[in-house]
């Protein structure tokens, strides 16, 4: 009511309705983990790094490399539909101890560092000059002679950086602030002490005929011993990384949110080992995302997985509740290497898929299976193992989801279940449609029911919490995410006091308990047909 009634008068009040809309999350948003050319690294404070597009990933990331699988991923990713992704960099320095993971220029009172770890940054080459503004100077408090003019550029690349105004005293233009917030190829290096008294000196003009890059007194580079070197190949360790420092996967505890996991073999012809896809699932359980399985390079037929009862399948050690978070696509697919003139090699599957589901989220919806003729492999110019539908039928019992090709149609994907898909299981999360519906919901209920915390626990609240929960509900039901005709077949929202009883009042808690019925793909199409006996005349 309002504060105090005191003239005799119309008083207005704002009443609160009680709705607060819940939103769905995003359903597609891809994570990467692997190694690139450059770009930060898992250690990094600005990693994970958030993309649009391939071309965002080059820019970040460098192009196309034989050397380095995960940029393939990512290719296929957005040749298939992908949005939006998150890239994880992972470096493990050499085994050259006299080697640095960033490249160093060392100039006289302003040593500076490449932006990233890798060789890449051996190209680097900076230029000072005077050339300041009296204006920004006055407006800092400062004199001309405390400013100076960086220019910093990747001969390899030819991307060029322009600092103007910049000073080594304390101020807003301070050179390893401008550097840090703007530069994607220089750092200040952490031996250069802030703030300073003395700025660096200006270099010389370039001689006749040549350019200020060509020359060490009009430039400086990077000296022979100062050179980084490129990540080691990768380990486990190096995967794992550690989940209190946020490296390795735990890199993406930075990112609000993925949906998606795909780590590419760190060699193109190598696989993802069997401990980082454990470890990967289980973080995927608690981020509530669904690990993309690439099946390992030595399974070269149907029968290579399923002899000596299923051995080669069990050897992977994704079992378990955990499993449901994870669905394996088998055979590799053959594409074209651009890098090396298109001839045509084997590549793992994961950003294909990934591609695939982001796509039929657009098109159908998180509820749609990412499989049949509409989920066709953009890109892909073959299979490394042709199935037939009895080596087909010997795996999808087994929850293998098969990559297929077939006339006019091409290469597609024609399976889509989880690992705990297996027809022995029986397990209710058997397909992959079902599982990422049920994360959608979890994960979206779960941030759009933050506002009940601290809420007094009692039937007003608990009548919000139907009236929003519901209305989340009915929307998904319209749209056609659910089994049946009604509301009331589809889903249900309870929140009262046969859920919440007065002990759980006592104890602070109050419970929600919704359920859903989902739709469940249409595997097997059974077509009955029989003559027609013609009419005899009795």
């Amino acid at each position: 009511m309002p504060a105090a009634l005191t003239y005799p008068g119309v008083y207005i009040e704002e009443i609160p309705s009680g709705v607060r809309t819940i939103t769905g999350v995003a359903t597609s948003i891809t994570a990467f983990i692997g190694r690139a050319a450059c770009g930060p690294t898992d250690a990094d404070a600005e990693s994970p790094v958030i993309i649009g597009s391939y071309g965002d990933f080059e820019r970040n990331f460098g192009k196309l490399d034989p050397a380095y699988p995960m940029g393939y991923a990512v290719r296929d990713f957005y040749l298939n539909g992908g949005s939006q992704a998150a890239v994880v960099r992972l470096y493990k320095a050499s085994g050259n101890p006299a080697a640095a993971a960033k490249a160093a220029i060392k100039i006289a009172n302003l040593p500076l560092e490449a932006a990233s770890a890798g060789s890449w940054g051996n190209q680097l080459r900076a230029r000072i000059d005077t050339n300041v503004s009296a204006d920004i100077a006055a407006r800092y408090g400062l004199a001309t002679t405390d400013l100076f003019n960086l220019i910093v550029r990747d001969m390899g690349s030819g991307r060029q950086e322009s600092f103007s105004n910049l000073t080594v005293k304390e101020s807003p233009r301070r050179v390893d602030r401008v550097l840090k917030a703007g530069s994607s190829l220089a750092r200040a290096a952490a031996s250069l002490v802030l703030p300073a008294t003395v700025i660096p000196a200006a270099h010389l003009d370039p001689d006749s005929g040549k350019t200020v890059w060509d020359q060490d007194k009009s430039s400086t580079g990077v000296a022979a011993a100062d050179q980084a070197a490129d990540s080691a190949a990768l380990d486990d360790a190096a995967y794992l990384g550690d989940p209190d420092a946020k490296t390795g996967i735990y890199a993406l505890k930075k990112t609000d949110l993925f949906n998606l996991l795909c780590i590419p073999p760190d060699v193109r012809e190598g696989n993802t080992s069997v401990l980082v896809y454990q470890s990967a699932m289980a973080f995927c359980v608690d981020r509530r995302a669904l690990l993309l399985v690439d099946a390992p390079a030595e399974w070269s037929s149907a029968g290579a997985i399923t002899q000596s009862n299923n051995a080669a399948l069990t050897g992977l050690g994704l079992n378990g509740d955990a499993a449901r978070n994870a669905a394996l696509y088998f055979p590799r697919v053959i594409e074209s290497d651009p890098t090396r003139q298109g001839q045509l090699d084997t590549f793992v599957p994961c950003g294909i898929v990934a591609g695939v589901m982001a796509r039929t989220d657009t098109q159908r919806g998180v509820w749609k299976a990412p499989a049949g003729q509409d989920a066709a492999l953009n890109g892909v110019q073959g299979l490394a193992t042709t199935l037939t539908d009895a080596e087909n039928g010997m795996l999808n019992p087994l929850g293998v989801n098969c990559l297929r090709s077939f006339p006019l149609v091409g290469p597609v994907v024609w399976g889509s279940r989880t690992l705990r898909g297996a027809d022995l299981l029986a397990d209710e999360y058997k397909y992959v449609p079902v599982r990422r519906l049920a994360l959608y919901i979890e994960e979206s209920l779960f941030r759009g029911t933050q506002w009940v915390v601290f809420e007094p626990n009692d039937e007003p609240l608990w009548s919000q919490i139907r009236l929003n929960v519901g209305a989340f509900m009915q929307n998904l039901f319209r749209q056609g995410a659910f089994q049946g005709k009604t509301p009331n077949d589809a889903y249900f929202v309870k929140c009262d006091k046969e859920t919440t009883t007065q002990n759980d009042i006592n104890l602070g808690i109050v419970n929600i308990v919704v359920g859903f019925a989902p739709l469940k793909p249409a595997e097997f199409v059974v077509i009955q047909l029989q003559q027609m006996a013609g009419q005899i005349q009795t």
